[in-house]
């Protein structure tokens, strides 16, 4: 029996569940989406740190962003991963994610927010 390391398991996982589509009607597909964005989000949460960097640093200058973009970076990547996780937890519920936007590849240019409301899908 052929075994397979964690991070190819991870990987199909991921790309399985992200191909559904998000503003799908059916309740088993909103429940697919959510599932699959907790999961993207729990494994691409450390991908904030170098995102946010990039982007304090076009607007606020590279010392700038290798400290405090640096810094913010590291609390978006718990606040991505633990609304990533959250989002694994419910998704028999199916909401939109906290987070915006949904995932970290999305809209690479602006920094990071999370919704201050639970809305449905």
């Amino acid at each position: 029996m052929k075994h397979r390391s964690p991070a190819v398991l991870t990987l199909a996982a991921l790309l399985a569940f992200t191909s559904f589509n998000a503003s799908a009607s059916s309740f088993p597909a909103r429940m697919g989406a959510k599932l699959g964005n907790g999961i993207a989000n729990i494994a691409t949460g450390f991908v904030e740190i170098p995102k946010t960097i990039m982007v304090t640093n076009r607007t606020d200058g590279p010392a700038y962003a290798a400290t405090a973009g640096f810094m913010t970076g590291m609390v978006h990547m718990v606040g991505r991963t633990l609304c990533g996780a959250y989002d694994l937890a419910t998704f028999i519920i199916p909401t939109r994610p906290i987070v915006n936007p949904d995932y970290v590849w999305q809209d690479f240019k602006t920094e990071t927010s999370y919704r201050s409301t639970w809305q449905l899908r």
